[in-house]
């Protein structure tokens, strides 16, 4: 393990930094100003795609890239403060977007459930054979809860921290008891995710059919993957290069036609790229709003992004004619 050593550095001095490492800073009272109002570590984080690179064979033969620590000619301060615009525009349209589906998500959740019963979320009978079976602690061999009952542990632990008033009226009257149609109402998208995980075959396709997603499995890996957005974007973290950890199952060809061209990308970039996460968005949300715009505003912003000598709006994974494409169109 290597000590940290490097010393901490004045705004001054970090704008100097950057100097020597052949960034355009312009005016230094105004590069201070910016790093004063990201930080470095922020800001360098979005001029990673400037820094220079070279080719090297590894021990096995096969050539790879090593980013070195200078960057490209003519990179300036202001490809930084560009994209660092874009991205923040970008994350606040994803949770404009994610907002709408989980909210839908609550109410289908407790709208299905709820047919069966009021507490049906407290009843194995209506979960999954693995949702509801205890698990055997890999070292130990003692019985781990179920993910049914951690589940229902975590859903009280925020029912108990919430102070919304129509909790406080289940918890003053009804003994803490919440029907399922209002507990929903407090879940988060993980939470809601999970719980969707773990329904009957048949209670999931049919909400899994009200979005338009094809089977369970496929809407259960959209889920996962809009609350990985949603959590980058909550935590104001850089989302237009990312590499999803939870990229977006594509459907089989002619299950979505919309998303039929999802299934043309190969390369990393293609498949991982956050472009994957937002035409999955742009996909459901008229299932919820038929008049939304929310595809227009993006392909506005995605026709806008700062295109430069080392970037262009394939780093998000979007691919080449993506503006006629039909989901873009409608």
């Amino acid at each position: 393990m290597v000590e940290y050593t490097k010393p901490w550095l004045s705004l001054e001095q970090q704008v100097e930094r950057l100097a020597s490492r052949g960034i355009d800073v312009g005016d230094r009272d105004r590069a201070a100003a910016v790093l004063k109002a990201v930080g470095y570590y922020r800001l360098t984080g979005y001029l990673y795609p400037f820094r220079e690179s070279e080719q090297y064979a590894d021990d096995d033969g096969r050539e790879r890239t090593r980013v070195l620590g200078g960057y490209r000619a003519g990179t300036t301060l202001g490809h930084a403060e560009d994209l660092i615009d874009f991205d923040r525009r970008l994350r606040m349209l994803v949770m404009d977007g994610v907002e709408r589906i989980e909210v839908a998500v609550r109410m289908q959740l407790g709208y299905v459930l709820g047919r069966t019963s009021a507490f049906a979320h407290e009843n194995p009978a209506c979960f999954t054979e693995a949702f509801t079976a205890p698990g055997t602690d890999p070292e130990s061999g003692e019985p781990n809860p179920s993910s049914h009952a951690r589940w229902l542990e975590r859903a009280g632990e925020r029912r108990a921290k919430s102070d919304e008033q129509f909790v406080v009226h289940f918890r003053e009257k009804y003994d803490d008891r919440m029907p399922v149609w209002a507990l929903t109402e407090l879940l988060e998208l993980g939470q809601l995710s999970v719980l969707y995980r773990g329904l009957r075959q048949q209670d999931a396709e049919e909400i899994a059919l009200a979005f338009g997603a094809p089977t369970k499995k496929t809407m259960v890996s959209w889920l996962a993957s809009l609350n990985y957005v949603r959590n980058v974007a909550a935590h104001h973290a850089r989302l237009f290069n990312r590499k999803l950890q939870n990229a977006p199952a594509r459907p089989k060809a002619g299950q979505v036609p919309p998303l039929d061209h999802l299934r043309d990308e190969q390369t990393s970039k293609g498949v991982f790229g956050t472009y994957n996460a937002l035409a999955v968005i742009a996909h459901l949300l008229p299932a919820i709003e038929a008049g939304t715009d929310w595809h227009r505003r993006l392909a506005e912003l995605l026709q806008g992004f700062p295109t430069s000598n080392a970037l262009s709006v394939a780093s998000i994974g979007v691919p080449q004619g993506w503006e006629s494409l039909e989901l873009w169109q409608r």
